[in-house]
């Protein structure tokens, strides 16, 4: 009876080393598979950083390099100093820091309010879900904006962005999972609905509203078919025309507002590349003071359905 003892914990000791050393085997492979797909992410940007960095008199059309020979400030020189670039910059900063801010208010209002037992909730629930699934269309949506009066409006490229429905529900998700007490706590003290809604719920919802600033700034700052379509001065359009501009220019001059001579110096294709260093930087400097709160809020506004 001993003898079967212990050779039925030898067995399990070596089941459990066969199974820790499967279990290393499989965690290996899968940090190689996920460390391969972040370089497939990462190498193509950090390529284009390189080459927009890269001097014209080292540049080699088609050579791929991770380092450049000769570092060079001239393509980023020319951008800024253009001014179809402080133009299109200027109307991004006011598209962004406007709809951003009307995003992020909006939609928490519109989702508490859904969170609460309103006269009419089920109905306003079911016609925000309805917008996620169905659309007006392009042409509507444009001759809407005409008869408002907003072509060549900043207007145009804020409003019709305002107010989502994806956002509207996991804002009222997060909502409805905040202990009721609080807010019957605060009645009793005299405190009204939206001194309710400004002292206690948002202090209480920062994680899911950077969450939601961060994914509304992002939206607005890379507006591009808005501003197509219902901007009809040339400074009034957002950056991503303008890079848009610079990528399917064969005239770099044209687009930047210097003189021939001057952008002939630099390659296109460093231009190019540097402009798009220029319109993605704002976002990559802004993400890491978000990124804490990122994870938290995403997963906090899913807890109910």
């Amino acid at each position: 009876m001993t003898y079967e003892m212990g050779v039925s914990r030898e067995v399990k000791k070596r089941n459990k080393a066969g199974m820790k050393i499967r279990e290393n085997i499989y965690q290996a492979i899968l940090w190689i598979l996920l460390l391969i797909l972040a370089a497939c992410m990462i190498l193509p940007f950090f390529y284009v950083l390189v080459l927009s960095f890269t001097d014209s008199s080292v540049y080699v059309a088609g050579k791929f390099s991770l380092w450049p020979e000769k570092w060079s400030l001239a393509a980023y020189n020319l951008i800024l100093s253009g001014s179809g670039f402080a133009n299109s910059l200027k109307s991004t900063v006011i598209i962004t820091a406007i709809g951003t801010s009307l995003n992020v208010l909006v939609n928490a209002g519109l989702a508490y309010m859904l969170s609460k037992p309103i006269p009419g909730r089920k109905f306003f629930n079911k016609y925000v879900m309805f917008t996620m699934l169905f659309a007006a269309g392009m042409v509507p949506n444009f001759m809407n904006i005409k008869l408002l009066g907003l072509i060549d409006n900043y207007l145009a490229c804020i409003l019709p962005s305002v107010c989502g429905a994806w956002t509207v529900m996991v804002m009222r998700s997060f909502f409805q999972s905040l202990p009721i007490e609080l807010e019957e706590a605060a009645k009793i003290d005299g405190c009204g609905q939206v001194g309710i809604f400004g002292k206690i719920i948002l202090p209480l919802s920062k994680a899911m509203l950077a969450t939601m600033t961060l994914f509304a700034f992002v939206s607005y700052w890379n507006t591009y078919f808005n501003s197509i379509m219902y901007m009809t001065s040339t400074s009034k359009s957002t950056l991503q025309v303008y890079v848009q501009k610079i990528v399917l220019s064969s005239n770099i001059s044209d687009v930047v507002d210097v003189e021939v001579a001057v952008a002939n110096a630099v390659p296109q294709e460093i231009m190019r590349m540097a402009a798009v260093v220029v319109v993605v930087l704002p976002v990559l400097v802004i993400y890491p003071f978000l990124q804490k709160y990122f994870q938290a809020g995403m997963m906090v506004g899913a807890v109910k359905g």
